[in-house]
């Protein structure tokens, strides 16, 4: 595999969380001299969204003593340059600007904006480009925007804890503490990582959940979404605090609906619908954590991409009204151990 297009993924993570509903870049320059081995010059990765792409970043890494080198480098990035104008000038412009030699790319834009249009303005600067170099690896890391654009809809995650036989709650659907303290952990830095997170009118009236990121260090809180189809949910919950922006899916369309601070209702008539919604509001991706009534409508729809299943050793014992787990589908990608907790990652 090339060093230089790995090493262009791995910065590209970095952005993780941050630059949605962008995609996550990352970007090496490499002098390659005849003879001799070839050398990074500058790398970078796309940090915030609204602020520097990757390959700006990357540009301005270069020390003052290497600048000349740029003519004779080749770029790898793991998405073509954009060629328009959004917060930020043209990145095919840029590198057209300091005349570097070769471009080199995972995979090609999907956005209409670019959609080929980058590589079209290299190749008319005389920059030779290839495309499709780990191209596998560069759809896996933004597997969120390239199902946003392609699919218009959210990268929809759908997140669990169960007992070791089967159960998301206690009797009469009554919360109980399933998953272990380091699990717990890394579902809050998985909310990190995503635009908004799900929940429906069950598990909001019955966990009262704050969905915040308060056990991961990081100053960044999802949207979140809660399916409330009557309007029922009692004012006083956590959803309702204010403290971050909330989505409300409804279908009472007469209703009168209440003004708070950061809420919004909106009116659905169907989960498809609701992901439309989602779409136009420019949120990438959705960790759906719940209940079983709520997972099963993904999972019966086929609207879902990944599937994060944590078991605990915990055992409720036979219950006639405690919450049964959703049936696990799709492809077994990977399983590991988080603290006592078992881990199961499935892709549609």
């Amino acid at each position: 595999m090339n060093p230089f297009m790995l090493r262009a993924l791995e910065l590209a993570t970095l952005g993780r969380g941050s630059v949605s509903p962008n995609p996550m870049v990352g970007c090496v320059i490499v002098h390659h001299p005849e003879g001799r081995e070839p050398r990074i010059i500058g790398e970078g990765w796309h940090k915030q969204y609204g602020d520097w792409h990757a390959e700006v970043n990357a540009i301005r890494s270069v020390r003052p003593q290497d600048t000349h080198l740029l003519p004779e480098a080749t770029v790898y990035v793991t998405l073509e340059p954009c060629s328009h104008w959004g917060k930020t000038p043209p990145c095919a412009d840029l590198l057209i600007e300091n005349r570097v030699k070769h471009v080199i790319c995972c995979n090609d834009d999907p956005n209409p904006l670019v959609s080929g249009q980058g590589f079209a303005k290299l190749r008319a600067a005389g920059i030779s480009v290839e495309t499709g170099v780990l191209a596998k690896e560069g759809r896996e890391l933004n597997a969120r925007f390239f199902t946003f654009i392609e699919q218009r809809r959210p990268y929809i995650i759908l997140k669990w804890a169960e007992t070791t036989d089967g159960y998301l709650s206690g009797e009469g659907g009554q919360p109980i503490q399933i998953s272990g303290p380091l699990a717990r952990r890394l579902v809050h830095k998985w909310r990190s990582e995503e635009d908004a997170i799900m929940v429906g009118t069950n598990t909001a009236r019955m966990d009262n959940p704050r969905l915040n990121v308060r056990l991961w260090p990081i100053d960044r809180d999802p949207v979140r979404i809660v399916f409330d189809r009557d309007l029922s949910l009692p004012p006083n919950l956590h959803l309702f605090d204010g403290s971050q922006p909330t989505i409300v899916f409804h279908r009472q369309q007469k209703a009168a609906l209440p003004e708070r601070p950061n809420l919004t209702y909106v009116f659905t008539d169907s989960l498809a619908q609701s992901l439309t919604e989602l779409h136009q509001s420019k949120i990438q991706s959705v960790l759906v954590e719940g209940g079983t009534t709520v997972l099963q409508a993904f999972m019966d729809t086929g609207l879902w991409d990944e599937m994060r299943v944590l078991r605990s050793p915990m055992m409720l014992g036979k219950s006639r009204t405690a919450v049964v787990a959703p049936r696990v589908e799709g492809r077994l990608m990977s399983r590991e151990m988080v603290g006592e907790d078992e881990l199961s990652m499935y892709r549609y």
